[in-house]
């Protein structure tokens, strides 16, 4: 679970972010001392030093857009590359159905 400290930090960050002011560690402690929130010394630096050079807005909003866009732009390329990519899926899970049996022991025995 994390801590207040924590949160108050990341929030802080999204804050310069979105005032598009750039995230230094003396700006971050300074939204945190006018918060009254106490932190370790090591985040303000911490985070400062993460997020360097890295458009956190364009962060934020694309959370959710990694991983899934390989299998729609492989059917988008053509009815043979997708038939491809789900024979390959279905080899993949026939060979881990079949490795309980090798080892001559299931799950249950």
């Amino acid at each position: 679970m994390t801590s207040v400290s924590e949160k108050a930090i990341v929030y802080a960050a999204l804050i310069l972010a979105d005032d598009q002011i750039d995230i230094t560690a003396d700006k971050l402690n300074a939204l945190l001392s006018a918060a009254n929130v106490e932190v370790e010394s090591y985040w303000p630096g911490l985070f400062a030093k993460a997020l360097d050079g890295v458009d956190v807005k364009s962060l934020v909003s694309n959370v959710g857009a990694g991983g899934g866009a390989a299998a729609p732009a492989a059917a988008a390329a053509g009815g043979e590359t997708a038939a491809a990519v789900e024979e390959v899926k279905e080899e993949v899970e026939e060979e881990a159905e079949e490795s309980d049996d090798d080892m001559g022991f299931g799950l249950f025995d």
